[in-house]
């Protein structure tokens, strides 16, 4: 009935974690149990549940709908990538995984290799098969493949979790009797039973103890001995030390200490998905921004080609222009809504990506998947740049650069595995120490013939009378020795030592060429980001003339000074210009998104917690401006 109790408290905990609003990633511990159930509770598995997967969106998205439009500032697209995008949601487990190693290495298992690899976000349409991070730089490989168990090299590290060894046996034996002399029976009978209670625990230093408890009782069918039942038992202490292989704390706790490191690999590895995941949703953003800036651009365009055609076709007919100019002026035409065409496929796809990476379900969802995206924001960018001196700025990213961070762990660990490999050269010398007490007592056999003179009455009693004699130690036996083992030549760990130094090695060199790497990132992201600001300023100024020439020309062709040939080709001109200038803007966007991701600030530059993002529910409210914007009819 109890059992049941907690596995419906457990599901209704389950419940209210699986629920939006708690913490997405949690392990969910049933209610204490009974005063019995505590008492015995180091010797049992606790048993601990883990919610089920959210594959839900979060409410935020839903709120943001309105009219078939989903309405999206840059800072609810990190709200709902924190709550919905699956790369983090799978990343989000990796702590936990982490700390269950710990808790593992903690029971003195060895490490178990659960590392969750850096999930690369997907690119805007425009730039597909580029990656966000464009650093260079891998994210770790952790100890080994996802869900192997790592093989140990070392002194096996001791069981630090206590063990209670309960036996109990109950038997009748009948032994038939040649010598009828001997037990004064044909058939020997002995009804016995048995009990032995045994506690053992290592420790960290190398320690090993054991006591024992045995008891045992015999009841015969013969006169023959004194006491009949018999009773007798023994309380036995051992106590074993590693003196050379396996000896000290270092040696023994190395697996927990890098479990330790594992988890704050871990946690590091959650901000780098969180960093990198963020930077290509804004990315994604606001390539989409330029894209409707592209559309927008594009249906001016063919605006401007319609009027010019319907004004030569009214002159045509008036016979002020040959009939070539209406072909010319219709080609111009077609030309723009093909251009258009083009920019409104950019937009639908990356539409697609964006929903994607903001849902869990996708454009599974068919609420989702019939929505147009309306961004919210424009790209701003600023007159003028105020950029530190290149040796501040890289030393500020060596400082914050996560991969950094997770390199040096890599380096600690492989120091503190190495003291276990190095103490496996020595040779096996253990010591041991051993107290033993014993206890006989038993009732007088009330077949006894009194053959051989009255029985001891220091052994006449029960149970207790052998529990007495125990704790008196009236009985003692003492031991104590050593145990030495040499192996000749070693070679094999002798080999695990070389190669762990070398591997020591690597990880030093690795730290070095990550480090190499965020030099080279913040140099060349930094030339990209002022030639990003400075193509925009040139492609604003060429815009800027594209029209003015546009304009002038337009009023010479009215006045009979210009050629149609000439109007379009100053169209084609202002087209490309402000092509290119919204490109540009796009390209300082983006320029900015791996600047920061290089200078390891992508958090702090978008205000992100990671309270929040562990969490993955975002406190602060999205909430749509009382005007929102004015949406033409989509041709798609």
């Amino acid at each position: 009935m109890m059992h049941s109790l907690r596995i419906c408290l457990s599901l209704a905990l389950l419940g209210s974690v699986a629920a939006f609003g708690q913490s997405e990633v949690a392990i969910v511990t049933p209610p204490a149990r009974p005063v019995v159930g505590r008492l015995i509770a180091p010797f049992h598995t606790e048993q601990r549940v883990v919610p089920p997967a959210r594959l839900t969106d979060s409410p935020r998205i839903d709120a943001l709908i309105r009219g078939g439009n989903l309405y999206l500032s840059a800072q609810d697209v990190i709200a709902l990538v924190l709550e919905n995008n699956l790369d983090i949601a799978v990343q989000r487990y990796s702590p936990f995984l982490a700390r269950e190693v710990v808790r593992r290495t903690e029971g003195g298992g060895f490490l178990r290799a659960v590392d969750t690899p850096l999930i690369t976000p997907p690119a805007s349409v425009s730039t597909a098969g580029v990656s966000i991070n464009a650093n260079g730089l891998a994210a770790g490989t952790g100890l080994g493949s996802t869900g192997t168990i790592v093989t140990q090299i070392g002194p096996t590290p001791p069981a630090l979790d206590p063990t209670l060894n309960v036996n109990v046996q109950i038997g009748h034996q009948t032994i038939p009797e040649t010598n009828v002399l001997l037990n004064q029976t044909a058939a020997l009978t002995n009804e016995y039973r048995q009990i032995q209670l045994s506690y053992s625990q290592q420790f960290p230093t190398g320690t090993n103890a054991t006591l024992t408890f045995f008891n045992s009782r015999g009841l015969l069918n013969s006169p023959i001995p004194q006491f009949n039942p018999a009773l007798s038992g023994y309380l036995d202490l051992v106590v074993t030390q590693n003196l050379l292989q396996g000896f000290g704390k270092a040696v023994n706790n190395r697996d927990i200490r890098v479990a330790r490191n594992n988890v704050k690999w871990a946690e590091l590895q959650l901000q780098l998905q969180v960093a990198t995941t963020v930077a290509a949703a804004l990315d994604l953003y606001w390539y989409l921004v330029s894209f409707d800036d592209a559309v927008r651009i594009k249906q001016q365009s063919l605006e401007t080609a319609q009027s010019l055609y319907e004004g030569n076709k009214e002159r045509v007919a008036a016979g002020a222009l040959p009939a070539i100019e209406v072909t010319r002026a219709a080609a111009q035409v077609s030309a723009s809504q093909e251009d258009l065409l083009v920019a409104e496929t950019n937009v639908a796809q990356q539409e697609i990506i964006l929903k994607n990476v903001l849902s869990r379900r996708g454009v599974e969802r068919s609420v989702l998947e019939d929505v147009h995206i309306v961004p919210l924001d424009h790209i701003v960018i600023p007159a003028s740049l105020e950029v530190r001196p290149v040796q501040d700025l890289i030393q500020e990213a060596l400082d914050d650069r996560l991969e950094i961070a997770q390199n040096k762990l890599n380096v600690e660990n492989q120091k503190i595995l190495l003291k276990g490999t190095k103490n496996n050269l020595l040779p096996s010398l253990q010591s041991f120490v051993e107290l033993t007490n014993n206890g006989l007592a038993g009732a007088v056999n009330s077949l006894y013939t009194n053959c051989c003179g009255p029985p001891y009455p220091f052994f006449v009693g029960g149970d207790g009378s052998v529990l007495a004699q125990l704790f008196r130690r009236n009985f003692p036996n003492y031991s104590a020795g050593l145990s030495l083992n040499i192996p000749f030549r070693n070679r094999q760990a002798q080999a695990d030592y070389i190669t762990d130094e070398l591997q020591l090695r690597q990880n030093e060199l690795q730290l070095q060429r990550a480090a190499n790497q965020v030099r080279v990132d913040v140099k060349t992201e930094l030339i990209g980001f002022e030639q990003a600001h400075a193509r925009y300023q040139s492609a604003a100024a060429t815009r800027a003339l594209a029209e003015e020439s546009l304009a002038a020309e337009q009023k010479r062709f009215l006045s009979g000074v210009s050629t149609v040939e000439t109007v379009i080709q100053t169209q084609k001109d202002l087209a490309t210009a402000s092509d290119a200038e919204v490109q540009a803007m796009a390209n300082y966007a983006h320029a900015q998104i791996v600047f920061d991701l290089a200078m390891g600030r992508t958090l702090e530059a978008n205000h992100i917690s990671m309270k929040e993002a562990e969490a993955g529910r975002v406190e602060r409210e999205s909430l749509l401006p009382e005007r929102l914007p004015t949406v033409k009819g989509d041709a798609r």
